[in-house]
C-alpha cells in the first residue's frame, strides 16, 4: 500500500527544512544518491527562491518539496525523486536540460525533458470536443497519448505527484480555476493513476477533483460518513487485525488489504446503481487473499462466525464467474461498532486475473468496452509498479520502464488540438485521409509544428500537424508505390479514387510503371503477358490497370518479372490448350473424373486448388490423379512433357470437405504483425497448418498454409487479412 500523501501543511514543514527531510530519505538511498537530491535541493532552491504558483498562491520550493517527497514514497529511485525537484527549473534557467545533464545524471534530465513535454497535454483533458461520445473518446485519446508520448513510465508518476500536491493546494485559488483543474484531473491524472494501480494518489485525486466540483454534494456525504477519515483508517485496521488473528489459529496463509471507500467512490456508486446511502454496504470493506479454493470457503465461515451476515448481501463468483471470467467471493457483514462492512475473498491465481487479465479492475470501474492490445500494455506497466518495492535500489526497473510498450501507435494533434491516433510510421497523408477523404485527395504539403516537411515525412507522437491542400485534385500513385503512406483505410481511399478515374489513364499509368521496373532489375525482355499471368491475370493491359490503380505492389511486379520458368517457357501450354471439356454430370460429390468411375484422386501440393478453381487431372504412376488448378505452372511442364496423361475434371458437390491452400502475406514489418495475422483466422476460424516468414529491408513475406471450405470463405480471409495494419498485399500462390 502506498502511503497517504501530505498536505500543504506538513510539505511547507519538510520544505522549511530540508535536510531533516533528507535525513529521513537516507535509509531507502545510497549515499551517492543521497548527495545528488542534496544537491538538486539546493539548485531548486535557490532557482525557485520565493516564487509562488500562479494559480494556488502556494510557495514554488515547498510544492516541489512536498512532490518529491510522495515520489520517494512510491518507492521510486533518486533519479525520479530529484526529477519533482527541479520539474520547474526549465521554465527559469537557460539551459537548465544541460546543467541538469552534467551535474546530475543523463536520467535525470531525460524525466525532467518528459515532465516539460507532459506539461503541454494538461490543456488537452478539457478542451471543448462536443457530443458526450466524441468528448469521451478524445479524453481517452489524450490517455493514450500522454502514456504513448514518454519514454520512461516514471516520467507518469512524476507528473502525477505533482497534480496531487497541486489539488491540495488549490483551496484559496479561484473557483474557476478550481473547477478547471478538477474536471482535468477527473477526466485525465485520476483515471491514469487508476489504471497503473497507484490506488493511494488515485483515491486522493478523485475526492479532491470532486470537492471542487461538486462542494455541496462532497459535504452532505462527508456528513453522512459522520466520522473523520483517520477513524475510518483505524477501523479498518481493527479489522484487519481481528481477521489475521483468526487465520492464524486456522493455519491458513493469507494476505489481507482493506481501505474505507472513499467521497467520490461512494457518489459514483450511488449514481451508477441509482442507491440510497443507507444502501451502500461496501462504505468499508477488506480483501483477503488466500493459496486454494478450499480456504476461501473457509475464510467465508470465519467472517460468518465473527460478524453478523447481512441477508441478500452474498455474492459466489467462484461457482458463477462474471462474464469477463472474474472469479471471487462477496459477502457484507455487520462488523464491529455495528458498522456495515465488505469482504472479498478470492485465491491470489483469481486476483491476479481480476488484476491484469481480462477482468482488469480499472476497466470495470471505468466502464465500456476496451481496446485488448492496449489493455495488455497497461497491465504490464501494472505489474512493473508493483515489482518497484523490490527493484527501486536497481537499475532494471529503469531500463523496464523504458521500453517501448506502445511502439505500434502514435497520437498527433489537429491544428484545434483533437488528439488522432495513427499506426506508427504514418506520415501527413495518413493524417489527412483519416481526417477526410476529400483532405487527402487535395493534400499537396503539411506543416509539422509550425514546419513546413515533405510528405513522406514519418510522424511521431506529440506533434501538432496541419495539412496544406489544393481546391480541387487528386491523389498521386506515388504516395503507393514509394511509401507516402502506412494506414490501411488511406490505402484504400486512393486506391478507390484511382478506379474512378478514366480506364484508359489507369492503364497508361501502369505501363510506365512496368517499363520503369522491369528496366531497372534488367527484366525488359520478358513477355509481359507472362508476368501478368504469373500475377494471375488474363493480359498485360489487365496487369497495367492494376498497377496503374495500386491494386499491384512494385514488389510484387519484380518478384515476376525475375521468377525463373524457363522450362514451362520451352513448350508454351496455355490453359485453353489444357482444358477443352463439357462440364461433367454434378451429381456426385468430390472430384468428378470424365468418364471413369471412383478413380483414386488427389489435390497436387503445387496449386492447392480449391472450389470452384478450372482443374485438370494428371494420370501418375501408382498414386492415381493428381488435381492441378488449370493455370497451373507445375501442370504445364507435366503438359509439355505427357499431353496424352492429362484428364479433364471438375469439382462436384462439395459438401463436408476442407481444402488446404496458400496465402502470401506482404506488409510492412512490425512487432506484433504475425500475432496479428494469426488473429484474424483464429476470429474466422481458420485452420493454420503451416508458417514461413521472411522479413528484409523493413519488409515482410508471410507465407501461410490454411483449411479452407469455399471460394467465399478464402475471399473473406483475403478481405480481413488486408485490414490489419500494414498489410500491402494478400495473394494466393
Amino acid at each position: 500500500m502506498v502511503a497517504v500523501t501530505r498536505p500543504l501543511a506538513q510539505s511547507i514543514a519538510q520544505a522549511a527544512d530540508p535536510a531533516q527531510w533528507l535525513a529521513q530519505l537516507a535509509p531507502r538511498y545510497r549515499a551517492e544518491d543521497l548527495v545528488r537530491m542534496r544537491k538538486a535541493t539546493d539548485w531548486a532552491q535557490q532557482c525557485y527562491g520565493d516564487d509562488t504558483l500562479d494559480e494556488s498562491g502556494a510557495p514554488l520550493f515547498h510544492h516541489a518539496v512536498a512532490a518529491a517527497s510522495i515520489v520517494a514514497d512510491l518507492n521510486l529511485d533518486a533519479d525520479a525523486v530529484i526529477a519533482a525537484l527541479t520539474y520547474a527549473v526549465p521554465e527559469r534557467e537557460t539551459g537548465a536540460i544541460e546543467t541538469l545533464r552534467e551535474q546530475l545524471g543523463d536520467d535525470a534530465a531525460r524525466l525532467v525533458e518528459g515532465l516539460v513535454r507532459v506539461k503541454k497535454l494538461d490543456t488537452l483533458a478539457h478542451a471543448p470536443r462536443g457530443k458526450p461520445q466524441e468528448a469521451a473518446a478524445q479524453i481517452e485519446a489524450v490517455r493514450k497519448m500522454l502514456l504513448a508520448m514518454v519514454e520512461d513510465m516514471r516520467v507518469v508518476l512524476v507528473a502525477l505527484a505533482w497534480r496531487t500536491q497541486t489539488m491540495h493546494e488549490l483551496t484559496q485559488a479561484p473557483e474557476e480555476i478550481r473547477r478547471l483543474r478538477a474536471r482535468e484531473t477527473l477526466d485525465l491524472f485520476a483515471p491514469l493513476a487508476n489504471r497503473l494501480g497507484v490506488w493511494q494518489i488515485k483515491w486522493e485525486l478523485e475526492d479532491l477533483g470532486f470537492r471542487y466540483l461538486e462542494p455541496e454534494t462532497y459535504r452532505k456525504i462527508a456528513r453522512l460518513l459522520d466520522e473523520r477519515r483517520v477513524d475510518r483508517e483505524r477501523f479498518i485496521g481493527d479489522v484487519l487485525a481481528t481477521l489475521r488473528r483468526e487465520l492464524a489459529n486456522a493455519q491458513i496463509h493469507a494476505d489481507l488489504t482493506g481501505r474505507p471507500k472513499h467521497i467520490y467512490s461512494i457518489w459514483k456508486k450511488m449514481q451508477q446503481k441509482k442507491l440510497d446511502f443507507s444502501e451502500l454496504y461496501d462504505i468499508r470493506a477488506v480483501r483477503v487473499l488466500v493459496d486454494d479454493l478450499k480456504d476461501c470457503y473457509t475464510v467465508l465461515g470465519i467472517v460468518h462466525n465473527l460478524w453478523q451476515p447481512i441477508p441478500g448481501e452474498f455474492d459466489d463468483y467462484i461457482a458463477q464467474p462474471k462474464g469477463n471470467f472474474y472469479r471471487s467471493l462477496h459477502t457484507a457483514v455487520i462488523g464491529p461498532q455495528d458498522k456495515a462492512l465488505e469482504v472479498q475473498i478470492r485465491t491470489f491465481e483469481m486476483h491476479e486475473h481480476a488484476e491484469y487479465g481480462v477482468a482488469a479492475h480499472w476497466r470495470y470501474k471505468e466502464g465500456g468496452q476496451g481496446d485488448s492490445k492496449y489493455e495488455e500494455k497497461i497491465a504490464w506497466l501494472r505489474q512493473l509498479l508493483d515489482w518497484r518495492e523490490d527493484m527501486a535500489q536497481e537499475t532494471q526497473l529503469a531500463d523496464a520502464f523504458k521500453a517501448e510498450l506502445f511502439d505500434d501507435t502514435i497520437y498527433v494533434l489537429t491544428p484545434a488540438g483533437r488528439v488522432i491516433a495513427l499506426p506508427k510510421g504514418a506520415t501527413p497523408v495518413d493524417f489527412a485521409y483519416h481526417l477526410h477523404t476529400d483532405l487527402g485527395h487535395r493534400c499537396r504539403g503539411a506543416k509539422v509544428d509550425g514546419a513546413i516537411v515533405p510528405l513522406s515525412t514519418a510522424l511521431e507522437t506529440g506533434q501538432r500537424v496541419e495539412i496544406l491542400s489544393t481546391k480541387e485534385g487528386g491523389p498521386s500513385l506515388d504516395w503507393l508505390h514509394q511509401g507516402y503512406v502506412k494506414s490501411h483505410r488511406a490505402a484504400q481511399k486512393i486506391r478507390a479514387w484511382i478506379r474512378q478515374q478514366n480506364l484508359d489513364v489507369a492503364v497508361e499509368a501502369g505501363r510506365a510503371l512496368y517499363d520503369k521496373e522491369a528496366a531497372r532489375v534488367g527484366r525488359t525482355q520478358v513477355s509481359q503477358d507472362t508476368v501478368a499471368h504469373r500475377l494471375g491475370f488474363k493480359s498485360s493491359d489487365e496487369l497495367h490497370a492494376a498497377l496503374g490503380q495500386g491494386e499491384v505492389t512494385l514488389r510484387a511486379l519484380a518478384d515476376a518479372l525475375l521468377f525463373d520458368d524457363k522450362p514451362a517457357a520451352d513448350v508454351p501450354v496455355s490453359a485453353e490448350d489444357v482444358i477443352r471439356a463439357a462440364r461433367a454430370d454434378q451429381k456426385g460429390e468430390g472430384i468428378l473424373i470424365e468418364g471413369v468411375d471412383k478413380l483414386m484422386t488427389l489435390l497436387a501440393k503445387c496449386c492447392k486448388p480449391v472450389p470452384p478453381d478450372g482443374v485438370v487431372g494428371f494420370v501418375t504412376k501408382g498414386r492415381g490423379i493428381s488435381i492441378h488448378r488449370s493455370d497451373c505452372v507445375t501442370l504445364k511442364r507435366l503438359a509439355a512433357a505427357s499431353p496424352e496423361r492429362l484428364i479433364k475434371a471438375d469439382w462436384g458437390r462439395q459438401t463436408h470437405n476442407v481444402f488446404a491452400t496458400d496465402l502470401l502475406v506482404e506488409a510492412h514489418d512490425r512487432p506484433g504483425l504475425l500475432r496479428d495475422l494469426s488473429d484474424v483466422m483464429g476470429r474466422e476460424k481458420i485452420n493454420v497448418t503451416a508458417v514461413n516468414t521472411l522479413s528484409k529491408d523493413h519488409r515482410a513475406r508471410m507465407r501461410f498454409t490454411v483449411e479452407i471450405r469455399s471460394a467465399a470463405e478464402l475471399q473473406r480471409i483475403f478481405t480481413k487479412l488486408a485490414e490489419v495494419n500494414g498489410v500491402l498485399q494478400v495473394v494466393r500462390v
